[in-house]
């Protein structure tokens, strides 16, 4: 019996202790990714809707107040306004859409980025989960705005190549279609008027005066995704070199989820699909001492959304960082 009552006291502790989890949008490719990555865990309760719920306003707003994490897995417009039906104060609201990324009062959802923004972060109410993109173009261009290796009034370029999984369910469809259209079959490069959703946030979290040129490029895999921003040397400040921006990344990313490396490539070639399945990315400097290529390879849906909303959600609920990273392998799609 004494066994018997300790166990259900054991069990009733752990019912209290446990955060209660809601995905708003977990129909849709990002949701569906934190989803799989959070129901096998045993330190948090998702909370979920039957399907004849899922857009009732009524239901929504029961469990964005009833949540202690909610994510925002919505078109912009939609988070907006799923956003201000949270009243509860001790709601922490993560969002994955562009719609509070450079809004007041939203907390950018990228750790790696300074001592300081992680604790930010912990204690953070709102938080915007970085873009995919931008999350290659700010881990590599902050720390050398920050170190003042690169004047704020820089004018960078930066080519992204990503998987067509980022497309959503439309642009999947499309890519595993019987009779998908041959252009398919080559790299496409998009987004060519540099309208891009993610030029904000990447000239507003690193610092620049401008925002870069940007050429995003999706290609026939699933998963993976290889930012490179090229730099001359001039570039940088007087008597500062390769070494220098090396040193800037290594101090700052020492793991456990982004970190720096000096042989990033397979036998002279850099494959974007190298981190495909993994919440991780890795960061490395490309080039000789005239021209470098600054390079983050990770996965789109990795640290480049869902991995990165999950990594947000452990540090305001006191999990390790990189809790449920890498459970979901999207080299098993084709």
């Amino acid at each position: 019996m004494y066994i018997i009552a300790n166990k259900a006291r054991w069990a009733a502790w752990e019912g209290i202790c446990m955060k209660k989890v809601f995905i708003d949008g977990s129909a849709g490719t990002t949701g569906l990714r934190i989803f799989d990555r959070l129901h096998g865990r045993t330190d948090i309760q998702l909370l979920t809707l039957p399907e004849s719920e899922r857009k009732l306003e009524s239901s929504r707003k029961r469990l964005l107040n009833e949540a202690d994490v909610v994510f925002l897995c919505l078109p912009d417009d939609a988070a907006r306004e799923a956003a201000s039906w949270v009243e509860n104060p001790d709601t922490v609201v993560l969002d994955t859409s562009t719609a509070h990324r450079t809004a007041p009062g939203w907390c950018y959802g990228f750790p790696e980025l300074s001592p300081v923004q992680e604790a930010r972060l912990r204690q953070a109410k709102r938080i915007a989960v970085p873009g995919c993109h931008a999350s290659g173009f700010i881990v590599l261009v902050y720390p050398l705005i920050s170190a003042g290796l690169l004047a704020p009034d820089v004018l960078l370029s930066c080519y992204s190549l990503t998987g067509y999984s980022g497309g959503g369910k439309k642009m999947i469809a499309e890519y595993r279609a019987p009779e998908r259209s041959p252009l398919l079959n080559a790299p496409r490069q998009y987004a060519l008027g540099q309208t891009h959703k993610h030029l904000k946030e990447m000239k507003a979290v690193t610092g620049l005066a401008s925002e870069p040129v940007f050429c995003p490029v999706v290609a026939d895999f699933y998963s993976g995704m290889q930012v490179t921003v090229p730099l001359f040397a001039g570039w940088l400040k007087p008597g500062a070199g390769m070494e220098e921006v090396k040193n800037a990344y290594k101090a700052l990313y020492t793991g456990p989820i982004v970190s720096y490396t000096d042989a990033a490539d397979e036998g002279g070639f850099l494959s974007a699909a190298a981190q495909s399945g993994l919440d991780s990315m890795k960061i490395t400097v490309a080039g000789n001492e005239q021209r470098m290529l600054l390079l983050a390879v990770y996965d789109n849906l990795g640290k480049g959304a869902s991995g990165a909303a999950v990594e947000c959600m452990n540090l305001v609920t006191g999990a390790e960082k990189n809790a449920g990273s890498g459970t979901v392998t999207g080299r098993n799609h084709k």
